[in-house]
């Protein structure tokens, strides 16, 4: 989870048993966008996050052919915290890391 994301995301997803680290927990919230994207990676994990930078460097990304695991964007103006958690408990559940790879998806689902 990007800095961005509020904490009740987290806190809701992992009552439900889904594993989520968080920037913070990480060490990692100072980061820059490109360097938090590369942990992600290196730690074979989706970036959640509400901040539209990470849009950008993603498609820099595919237009550079330089790899990333994969985003999950949700708007903060657009998505309700429920929806939020219910789209991920979602993706968790039914997608498998591979599938990830170099990929962006948006929310919510629906």
């Amino acid at each position: 989870m990007d800095v961005h994301v509020p904490f009740a995301i987290t806190t809701e997803l992992r009552l439900r048993g889904i594993d989520v680290l968080t920037a913070q927990e990480d060490g990692t919230e100072d980061l820059e966008d490109s360097k938090l994207l590369d942990r992600a990676a290196a730690l074979g994990r989706v970036l959640v996050t509400q901040d539209i930078d990470f849009l950008r460097e993603a498609a820099h990304r595919h237009e550079t052919s330089r790899y990333f695991f994969g985003i999950i964007y949700a708007p903060q103006l657009h998505v309700t915290i429920s929806d939020v958690v219910s789209d991920l408990e979602l993706i968790g559940g039914a997608s498998k890391p591979e599938e990830w790879v170099c990929r962006v998806e948006y929310l919510p689902l629906k």
